[in-house]
């Protein structure tokens, strides 16, 4: 999963498939998704996954309504095509749902 550097680079982002994870490091949900995410990226390849740190990138994410974490928005050519946002534990299977639906 690539990390996201800039707003520049999540502008950019956006034109492409893209799925964000909104998280932090402190946050214990948020690190539940590590075991797994890997393989969500390989099932679903055609899109770019970037990790974005909310505390670094709090700008965006109050840009994007963000307030709970950790939290996904997908992106198609510079379309929100979903979201799935909440402070909640997200299991594999919510989460392969979810992309399923984007």
């Amino acid at each position: 999963m690539k990390k996201l550097e800039s707003k520049a680079q999540f502008d950019q982002a956006k034109q492409e498939n893209s799925v964000f994870l909104f998280s932090a490091n402190w946050c214990p949900d948020c690190r539940f998704l590590d075991p797994f995410m890997p393989e969500m990226e390989q099932t679903f390849s055609e899109f770019n996954f970037y990790y974005v740190d909310r505390d670094e990138h709090l700008e965006i994410a109050q840009e994007m309504n963000i307030f709970g974490i950790p939290s996904f928005v997908a992106y198609r050519e510079n379309e929100e095509t979903g979201r799935y946002v909440g402070k909640e534990r997200k299991t594999p299977e919510q989460v392969t749902a979810f992309l399923e639906t984007v």
